[in-house]
């Protein structure tokens, strides 16, 4: 009878900087690229924005953050102009800075 162990079998020839470099690898290929905005989209976005600080809305926020697409559901605290950035606390009372460059998309969320 043939046992096969898989990965361990051959991984005990490797050198650990090898192995290091196909994990690394793996890990690369899962990043996203991030998605470019058309004029539409940012003026949707921009309407959404508006609102939600009008009326004190919860909003889901979709974000490109370490290569990969992150969400945030809070409320918007306030809106930095200077550094370009959107402060939102979540319902952990956590703050959380979003630059506007790395929002791809804004949705106003039901409780």
């Amino acid at each position: 009878m043939i046992r096969d162990r898989g990965g361990i079998k051959w991984t005990s020839m490797m050198l650990p900087e090898h192995v290091k470099l196909l994990r690394d690898w793996v890990k690369e290929d899962q990043y996203k690229e991030k998605s470019e905005m058309d004029e539409q989209q940012l003026e949707l976005m921009n309407d959404t924005l508006s609102e939600a600080m009008e009326f004190d809305q919860l909003v889901t926020i979709t974000h490109y953050h370490n290569r990969n697409y992150e969400i945030v559901i809070g409320k918007i605290h306030y809106w930095d102009e200077l550094s370009q950035k959107l402060h939102i606390v979540d319902r952990f009372e956590e703050v959380h800075g979003i630059s506007m460059g790395d929002i791809v998309d804004i949705r106003i969320t039901d409780r």
